[in-house]
């Protein structure tokens, strides 16, 4: 299948800017991350495609190359600027610092690549509330984890003399083929474990607690992960830690609801205060807000308080908050109360006469999502 344009990929333009092309590689980045998509074949896929994409048109002189000669540039089945091969960890470690300090979304990791063995990685949850997600927030985690003893002592392997590698020599009909793959008696780190604490088992590892913060950004969403890089448990014999995942749980709100960046709140008044006209103290993820009602206001009308939503993880601006107006029927009335209806219901006035700017219920859906 012939390679899809990398502009094309990314959603950007020949004069996208440096900071646009990379906020929408970021954006890429998350929705198709390995680990928000577990055993999903065409999103690695996507992700894949997107790190290329990114790895040319981040670096001035391949983009200049490209807008030249295309795909081209690179050679057939060069994959962009990794030549080829490319994996998982090739990009994991090669952007290894497009989300900032942190990690955030995957990146930034421990890679572990071709050396001594990474340990297992470790979840947790955090539940954070609105409040948390509109300002960002540091938390602070107790973990359990991996760690080489204290008080542990390493020797250089005696199988590979240190080197991490044995290397095989085999004679084939092209004569001689070298191999090389990590050493089997130190697990590739080249060296091995001398004298260990009593109690401490033959991978050289104990567990403890330890406290780990953890930044969050403003903006993250439920399901969202953060990778904080060798937070995880150390690998066996030297081995390189792995990283510490965190999961965003999101809180319900008791008042508002969320609907991506924005924040909708559901307002019920009385027939004579949108008849009348009035105000109104509509809550927000920060405090209050007054907001006018104005007199004639329709049922169903959805009023919009600029900027009080949310913020964009990816830093594209602040959502609204959408007030859905709703009038508030009775279910019982008074005898005096039904006398002062049965005579308004008499007046011209209060009849239904809907007019060109009263909008129904499907006008008013579209002009939500727009």
């Amino acid at each position: 299948m012939a390679k899809r344009d990398y502009y094309e990929v990314l959603g950007v333009t020949k004069s996208s800017s440096a900071d646009e092309i990379k906020k929408a590689y970021r954006k890429l980045a998350i929705q198709y991350h390995p680990d928000k998509n577990p055993g999903n074949a065409e999103a690695e896929d996507k992700f894949k495609e997107a790190a290329e994409a990114y790895e040319v048109l981040s670096n001035p002189e391949k983009k200049q190359k490209y807008d030249q000669f295309g795909h081209q540039a690179f050679g057939p089945g060069s994959g962009g600027g990794f030549g080829g091969g490319m994996n998982m960890d090739d990009i994991f470690s090669h952007f290894g610092d497009i989300f900032g300090g942190g990690g955030f979304g995957g990146f930034g990791g421990g890679g572990g690549r071709g050396g001594a063995a990474r340990g297992a990685n470790l979840r947790v949850r955090v539940k954070l509330t609105l409040e948390d997600i509109v300002g960002g927030v540091e938390k602070k985690i107790k973990i359990r984890r991996a760690v080489p003893a204290e008080g542990l002592t390493f020797k250089t392997c005696t199988v590979c003399q240190g080197s991490g590698q044995i290397t095989r020599v085999q004679n084939t009909i092209l004569g001689q083929m070298r191999t090389a793959s990590a050493c089997h008696g130190c697990n590739g780190s080249g060296k091995m474990i001398d004298k260990r604490p009593d109690g401490v088992g033959a991978d050289g590892l104990e567990r403890v607690e330890e406290v780990v913060s953890v930044k969050i950004p403003a903006g993250v969403q439920d399901g969202m992960q953060l990778r904080v890089g060798g937070k995880g448990n150390h690998g066996p014999v030297g081995g390189t830690a792995g990283d510490l995942i965190v999961s965003i749980e999101e809180e319900a709100h008791p008042e508002l609801v969320r609907e991506g960046q924005n924040l909708h709140y559901d307002l019920y008044l009385s027939f004579p205060d949108v008849a009348l006209g009035t105000t109104a103290e509509i809550p927000t993820v920060q405090g209050k807000a007054r907001m006018k009602i104005d007199a004639g206001t329709q049922s169903g009308k959805t009023l919009r308080l600029k900027g009080k939503g949310l913020p964009s993880v990816e830093g594209y601006g602040t959502g609204d908050l959408l007030v859905h107006i709703s009038v508030w029927t009775p279910k019982s009335v008074s005898s005096e109360e039904k006398a002062m209806l049965e005579k308004l219901q008499e007046s011209a006035n209060f009849q239904p006469n809907p007019g060109k700017t009263d909008k129904g219920f499907f006008d008013r859906v579209k002009d939500m999502f727009q």
